[in-house]
């Protein structure tokens, strides 16, 4: 029987000790290490060649990450570990560390208990790091710390061994700060990392070794004998007393949590049912005799087997035939295919999966990366919550007008693959629009569309994503239905600043409001008038509406139609038809025909959606633009070309700290003003600088800007060029 053969049986006997399973994922920074980590791991496993650990990149095995040498694609595999005598299930996901990946790294942490965050030795705590451990912290996903590259601090910065201990200690209390910051208050000391239990490791893993204090003491290794091995270039022989692979492992089946551990803590955090059901308590026990509930966290088109989801099994035992819910959708499929992964594209089917694995699944038809799959109809999980959001938009058009029902199935495919995109129809000139986290984002769909669906395709130049707001309140606006038998009597007033950070970073969710006496308590603490927050109707696009009628008749009969108006409205604002963010919406009165024929959809919804956008007009409209925090590291004599370079780009500098000769500059810097950014800095910094970009929000785009920008956005998409007032929406 050949390893591989080994392994998965081993995996399929393995995955019911649900003890000895660990699901864990690698975090990190861009070009920290993390699939360079996870080669070893898979070395460690017999999957992989000595001499190739480290060098072949065995998770990067989509063609564009091996041409750009960066992960893009979160890749799944199942290791075997034997530890003391007993083997351990290691369900791994190697994670993309590119800021406009972040998506990815977002939905694997749905599916881990336990996360390895990778920080280079030299580089310390970057932005990505800080942003993918807080959304670990968030999940309730435990980490632990391996510091990696410790051979360039000796041999490229020649560091003495105290320096070296020295930047090991600023590396371990920063990313302890964040614990405290970020983590659940129960685990702001529970979870710090620490040297001397072992919940930290340093080594190099493109050189295959590593070393934790715990494994010091057990092997009599000092930190003299890692510093003169680097220095002597006796790393090969290090790597044979510490394997990287076995002081990692060590370290994630010492203190990442198992299954049983793990979802205690973690599912009622992610799911906000009724706890006390059977199925809340299967899910908390990883109950594997229970009802099937699984969430999706990715999702592949496969050529041959089609729709491939991967999912976390919360409870029950995942089997073909089993029939399912997709509890979002509202549809019943039945599971044709469950498996393991044994790398990114390579699938083993078995016969079942118990509760507490991360499995394979085919059949899953029109699920979405998100869904939550179940035998029993019960409340779906809580939605992940993505840190950036799309800021950049092509069109895109079929090169051969016979290919377009392939594009819009290929676009169809995509947005469900990846949620962080979005597909839209633009009415006017018939246009698909894409729309993704940056140039890089948009690159990589373009080549999926064109090389992994086959359709030859026209793309436009990259055009940003606005927002439109307001920043005063409007006048009661008087609206009246085509028929004329109804009216709606609206304000619209910028959202509380609490309200709309606390609906952003998901602690108050948009969809359907439940309890609402329960979120009126949460939204008054966060600044919003009790009366109002009780009288909640809607929450949506981080916007709120609110019925400020009393006894109004027949309101409860076109409710549904209020909040579907609502909704339209803010999904293409009347400046310039971009998406609305941050405006509360009052209803305070209404007139409405006694009879039911007089007011119906036709009649309601414009009429309310019109009203919104005349008083948006009335309430000093403003378009708020994306813009990017921008961390450049460069040596000392090129601040003042970066300085001039941000601020020709209209960007503020938000921070500047010098460490040794390398000075780091932050800034807040539009996305619009960022095309071509990389070829400006290089050439104003000779090439010596490094920099790494962050989605900062949406803030005010300046008023000498915006009459033009809007003209540009309604110009473009076939609008009046003329500013729109509020007496074209009223009739």
């Amino acid at each position: 029987m050949g390893r591989r053969e080994d392994l998965v049986k081993k995996a399929s006997k393995l995955m019911y000790d649900t003890k000895y399973i660990r699901n864990t994922g690698i975090i990190a920074h861009i070009d920290h290490g993390k699939t360079t980590l996870t080669d070893n791991l898979i070395y460690g496993s017999g999957l992989l060649a000595e001499e190739l650990a480290g060098k072949a990149v065995v998770m990067d095995s989509y063609i564009l990450e091996a041409e750009r040498g960066i992960t893009i694609l979160a890749g799944n595999i199942s290791l075997i570990h034997d530890y003391h005598g007993k083997d351990y299930l290691i369900n791994l996901i190697d994670t993309p560390g590119h800021v406009d990946f972040g998506g990815q790294v977002t939905r694997a942490l749905r599916a881990i208990d336990g996360a390895v965050v990778v920080i280079d030795a030299v580089e310390g705590v970057m932005p990505q790091t800080e942003t993918v451990l807080r959304q670990a912290l968030k999940e309730k996903v435990k980490p632990v710390l391996f510091i990696n590259k410790v051979d360039r601090l000796i041999n490229e910065l020649q560091v003495t061994p105290e320096d070296m201990q020295n930047r090991f200690i600023r590396t371990i209390s920063k990313v302890n700060d964040l614990i405290r910051r970020f983590a659940h208050p129960e685990y702001r000391e529970a979870w710090q990392v620490n040297v001397n239990n072992g919940t930290v490791c340093f080594g190099s893993a493109f050189n295959r070794w590593a070393i934790s204090v715990p494994y010091m003491k057990r092997t009599n290794i000092t930190f003299k004998d890692i510093y003169d091995a680097c220095k002597n270039q006796k790393q090969a022989e290090l790597s044979k007393k510490a394997p990287a692979f076995q002081v990692v492992l060590e370290m994630v089946i010492n203190h990442l949590p198992n299954p049983l551990d793990a979802q205690k803590i973690r599912i009622p955090n992610i799911w906000k049912g009724d706890l006390s059901t059977q199925s809340a308590q299967d899910m908390i026990n990883c109950n594997r005799s229970g009802k099937v509930v699984l969430m999706i966290t990715g999702i592949k088109v496969d050529p041959h087997a089609g729709e491939v989801a991967t999912g976390r099994v919360y409870s029950g035992t995942i089997k073909k035939g089993v029939k399912v819910n997709l509890i979002s959708s509202g549809k019943e499929t039945t599971l044709q295919q469950v498996g393991i992964y044994m790398s990114k594209t390579d699938r083993v089917q078995l016969d079942e999966i118990p509760a507490g694995n991360i499995a394979a699944i085919a059949g899953l038809r029109e699920a979405f990366a998100g869904e939550t799959v179940a035998e029993e109809k019960i409340e779906p999980f809580e939605a992940i919550t993505h840190y950036s959001e799309p800021v950049i938009t092509k069109s895109v058009e079929a090169k051969n007008p016979k290919d377009l029902p392939k594009l819009i199935e290929a676009l169809r495919e995509i947005s469900r693959e990846d949620p962080t995109v979005t597909i839209s129809i633009n009415e006017e000139t018939g246009e698909h629009l894409i729309s993704g986290m940056g140039e890089l984002h948009l690159e990589i769909l373009e080549y999926m569309i064109s090389h992994d669906k086959k359709v030859e395709i026209e793309t436009s130049p990259p055009i940003v994503v606005y927002r439109e707001s307001v920043a005063g309140k409007s006048q009661e606006v008087e609206s009246k239905s085509p028929n004329r038998h109804n009216k709606f009597y609206i304000t619209v007033e910028p959202l509380e600043d609490g309200v709309y950070n606390a609906i952003a970073s998901g602690e108050i969710p948009e969809g359907k409001i439940k309890e609402i006496k329960t979120l009126a308590v949460k939204l008054k603490d966060k600044g919003m008038d009790y009366d109002e927050a009780k009288k909640l109707m809607a929450i949506y696009n981080r916007c709120i509406l609110v019925d400020a009628t009393k006894g109004l008749q027949y309101l409860n009969e076109i409710k549904e139609l209020v909040i579907q108006s609502f909704q339209e409205a803010l999904d293409s604002g009347p400046l310039a038809q971009e998406k609305c963010l941050k405006v509360k919406v009052k209803l305070h009165d209404a007139t409405l025909h006694e009879d039911a024929v007089h007011r119906g959809p036709a009649q309601v919804i414009p009429a309310f959606k019109r009203g919104i956008w005349a008083a948006m007009l009335m309430a000093d409209p403003v378009l708020l633009e994306p813009k990017q925090k921008l961390f450049i590291n460069v040596p000392q004599e090129y601040m003042g070309s970066v300085t001039n370079d941000v601020q020709g780009r209209r960007g503020q500098i938000v921070e500047m700290n010098q460490e040794e000769d390398v000075l780091t500059i932050t800034s807040k810097v539009p996305v619009a003003e960022m095309f071509g950014f990389a070829a400006g800095i290089r050439s104003a910094t000779q090439g010596r600088a490094i920099w790494t970009t962050e989605y900062a929000g949406y803030e005010k785009l300046p008023k000498n800007l915006q009459i033009e920008v809007v003209r540009k956005i309604r110009e473009r998409k076939g609008l009046k060029a003329d500013m729109p007032r509020p007496s074209d929406f009223l009739e």
